[in-house]
């Protein structure tokens, strides 16, 4: 742990004008408002808001952020108040550490819950002051560090969730990469411990079998570049392991199958040295087409610059070329911290433009329930940006592979709830239309129009994403509510005996419901069965009627949207969907209506009947999948294969083998998942697998 002088002394030797006296003062509340407070290392708690100022330190942050790192669990872990901090350190310390504040106190029903409200205040804060994600980020780095000093699992790998879903892409977001790397690494180790075990095995393997491969690349690159007169410094590293388990998802397929598992960085002196670089690389060594970008004359959107290129260097190897200059480098690595506008004296409202987090504070407004705001903000935080303009010359700015409706929504909620029309560049065009850099776009508008719930197939941002669902499932109440009340009529026919005046009110009573409308959607959604309503208007009455209970665990796991509440369906044999597939339904009189994955070959056979266009409702939870999996012929192979299935928690249905050989067995498995994003981390997590040659989910059909 850094000691009070150490501390100041790193501030002081990048800035000599910080205020030595604020860091002094910070250093010493915080170590007697801490006190004998531990954490689960068995560590002084106090180590911990000093080691995040340190971390900064390394970024060179100005004086009051650094005092904010040091103070920042101060309001919530000890008896400090908000008042003191600011009596002691000013309003904009203060502020700083009312934003940064961790919010555990939250009495949340799920997981996802206190995620999205961690993170809407969390946004609202950092949109008034980036600094506050500055040491958000800190905070986060250094207790995922620590995380393996937590006893209880379940609690690591939700925080690991956490760093995955929220504050890795926050990190990359604003282009700082090696924070971003290192919470990856961290967090993948606690989500996919086998995976990351298997990954890192390979890695070893691969840099022993090679006799440091990395270095006598680096030593080439360099050589080469010599001769042609560029200085350059070079820096090679592997991939980190969540890089690679990634793309062997994406791409489906196999470590050996990777081809770019290495990195190198070629750091030069100036821009025309970086393309000087490029050509000598290009020159010596072949390039692989499609993968060279140049990222300086068209930076990201969070200001990252470098040129990339891949190179077959020998072998048959591929390896991945980064070129950049020295301040490029800094700014890869560590993004908005290393121009940090602060140094500069500029005040909070000169930060830059950060339009992408208004976006995400105004989704807050529009996502009604926290999966929608998880959804829509990482949705948010990972797009690049194009530019249009309203009639007006007003500059708009939208996600690239946004629509015509995205615009009208960008413009205003109103303005999108009663859009008919567009037209772009004077030409009218369907709402569905992409926008262009540069394209004028105007939006034909009637007080008579409103949201409609197929907007939501090509809306893309999620502002209008968010604001449409929230009027479509207002709607969807309504008609849920009327649809209840003709069920509930017929409920209220089979009772034996008359109804007085007072039956309703006290059945909601008994089921502990709030209103009329809430007993007319749960009859409707089938919350609760015919009897129990009955029994809670006239107690006694299911029974002298004839009706039964439902059985306990009867519900439906599975709900779709695009279906009437109540229409009776089944998931077809032949394609096996799951939660998270595209889907549609085929509607066959007397028949319940029958759930195909898009791409299913039976499909054809049904041109005859009505297709409906379906969706998986909110919390559906479980299928069965179809796996074609070849394993090596050796003692072991079969146990392995189960016991990767039996890790990720999916129950083996059927299990059969189909076809031998000398070298291979190949299984044809049926199993029970969740969702399509469980059974792709299955699979993956089989390709990663020694004994495992190929895992596919067997063609729909």
């Amino acid at each position: 742990m850094l000691r009070q002088y150490e501390l100041v002394d790193r501030v002081l030797s990048y800035d000599p004008d910080a205020d030595e006296a604020l860091l002094n003062r910070a250093y010493v509340f915080s170590m007697q408002a801490h006190g004998s407070q531990k954490r689960a290392s068995g560590d002084p708690y106090f180590s911990h808001p000093i080691e995040v100022a340190g971390i900064l330190t390394d970024l060179q942050l100005d004086d009051e952020t650094i005092a904010t790192a040091i103070l920042h669990d101060t309001i919530e872990d000890t008896v400090a108040t908000p008042e003191q901090i600011e009596k002691s350190f000013g309003p904009s310390v203060a502020r700083l550490v009312d934003g940064v504040t961790k919010l555990s106190k939250i009495e949340a029903q799920t997981e996802n819950e206190r995620a999205a409200e961690n993170l809407r205040k969390f946004l609202l804060a950092m949109s008034s002051d980036i600094r506050v994600l500055l040491v958000k980020l800190a905070d986060r780095l250094h207790n995922m560090r620590t995380l393996h000093h937590i006893p209880s699992e379940q609690k690591r790998r939700r925080i690991a969730r956490e760093t995955m879903d929220i504050y890795a892409p926050l990190a990359e977001r604003i282009g700082m990469y090696e924070f971003m790397r290192e919470m990856q690494t961290l967090a993948f180790q606690q989500l996919e411990p086998d995976a990351y075990a298997s990954i890192t095995k390979r890695l070893k393997q691969l840099n022993e079998g090679g006799g440091d491969l990395i270095s006598r690349i680096s030593s080439g690159l360099r050589l080469q570049l010599g001769r042609a007169g560029v200085q350059a410094e070079i820096q090679g590293r592997e991939k980190h392991p969540y890089s690679i388990w990634k793309k062997m998802a994406e791409r489906h397929i196999s470590f050996e199958q990777l081809s770019d598992v290495m990195a190198f960085r070629v750091i030069v002196a100036d821009i025309d040295e970086c393309y000087k670089a490029l050509g000598v690389l290009h020159r010596r060594w072949p390039m692989v087409p499609g993968r060279f970008k140049d990222y300086i004359s068209t930076p990201k959107r969070n200001g990252y610059r470098s040129l990339h290129t891949s190179i077959i260097h020998s072998e048959k190897m591929r390896i991945e070329v980064q070129i950049r200059t020295e301040e490029m480098h800094a700014e890869a690595e560590y993004g908005l911290a290393a121009h940090w506008a602060y140094k500069q004296g500029k005040p909070a409202g000169e930060q830059g433009n950060h339009s992408w987090i208004r976006d995400l504070v105004d989704i807050l407004e529009h996502a009604d329930n926290p999966e929608e705001l998880l959804e829509h903000t990482r949705m948010a935080m990972y797009q690049d940006r194009i530019f249009a303009f309203s009639p007006t010359g007003e500059l708009i700015q939208l996600p690239k592979g946004s629509t015509a409706i995205d615009f009208a929504y960008a413009v205003h909620t109103d303005v999108g709830d009663t859009t008919v029309g567009a037209k772009i560049n004077g030409r009218v065009v369907p709402l569905r239309t992409l926008i262009e850099n540069g394209d004028q776009v105007q939006i034909l508008r009637s007080k008579a129009q409103e949201p409609q719930v197929e907007w939501l197939t090509f809306a893309f941002t999620g502002k209008a994403r968010a604001a449409i669902r929230r009027f479509v499932r207002h709607k969807e109440r309504e008609e849920t509510i009327a649809l209840g009340r003709k069920f509930y009529d017929e409920i209220v026919r089979r009772i034996p005996a008359p109804l007085g005046p007072e039956a309703l009110p006290e059945a909601l009573k008994r089921l502990k419901l709030p209103d009329e409308e809430a007993l007319m959607e749960s009859i409707a959604r089938k919350l609760i069965d015919d009897a129990t309503v009955m029994d809670a208007l006239m107690p006694g009455s299911a029974e002298k009627a004839g009706v039964k209970r439902r059985e306990t665990g009867q519900r439906e796991a599975i709900s779709m949207k695009g279906l009437t509440p109540g229409v009776a369906f089944q998931l077809a044999e032949c394609c096996n969907p799951v939660p998270g597939d595209r889907i549609i339904g085929v509607r066959r009189p007397d028949h319940p209506v029958e759930v195909h994955t898009i791409d299913c070959s039976r499909l054809a056979e049904q041109q005859d009947a009505d297709w409906v266009d379906l969706a998986w409702g909110d919390g559906s939870d479980g299928g069965t999948a179809r796996l074609t999996v070849i394993v090596k012929n050796e003692p072991g192979a079969l146990g392995i294969m189960s016991g990767i299935l039996g890790a990720h928690h999916a129950n083996i249905v059927n299990l059969s083998l189909s076809h031998r050989d000398a070298a291979f067995h190949t299984y044809d498995v049926t199993i029970e998942v969740h969702d399509v994003q469980h059974l792709m981390k299955i699979i993956a997590a089989l390709r990663a697998a020694d004994a495992v040659s190929q895992a596919e989910r067997t063609p729909a059909g």
